[in-house]
């Protein structure tokens, strides 16, 4: 009887164990996956100052050194503009709204591409920022 008490104890220890295990991973996989949309969620609003400074700039663009200024920074909005619409299209040919939204546990594989996609949203943040940062000095704002 003592035997089969501490049998069934290890086994409910085990299962208990991973478990609490498997709800640290797929809280980790969340909080990642909460971190990526974060960022989008930053950046996704800067979408309208992007086109509104693209606007200003075009109508700067000439043959002199400085319209050409105004046309590279042009170029460079309209750059992070599309890296934003293709980052959005790509990360949702990858995930399904229950891994965006409910935390649904990701496969090894898929775990991969939000490492990947963690990385590229990072780079668009900077991308954007910094191609607005640079639009406002060249128009002095």
């Amino acid at each position: 009887m003592k035997s089969k008490l501490l049998s069934f104890s290890f086994i409910a220890f085990l299962v208990f164990s991973l478990s609490c295990k498997q709800e640290k991973k797929e809280a980790a996989q969340s909080t990642q996956m909460q971190n990526v949309m974060a960022i989008h969620d930053e950046v996704m609003p800067k979408m309208g100052k992007l086109g509104k400074l693209v606007g200003e700039l075009k109508s700067k663009v000439d043959t002199t050194e400085t319209g050409k200024q105004y046309e590279v920074a042009m170029k460079n909005l309209q750059n992070a503009h599309d890296s934003m619409m293709d980052w959005m299209r790509g990360f949702g040919d990858r995930f399904d709204s229950d891994e965006i939204l409910n935390g649904k546990e990701l496969t090894p594989q898929k775990q991969k591409w939000l490492d990947e996609e963690e990385e590229k949203v990072k780079a668009m943040r900077e991308q954007i920022n910094s191609s607005i940062e640079r639009a406002e000095a060249l128009l002095g704002k």
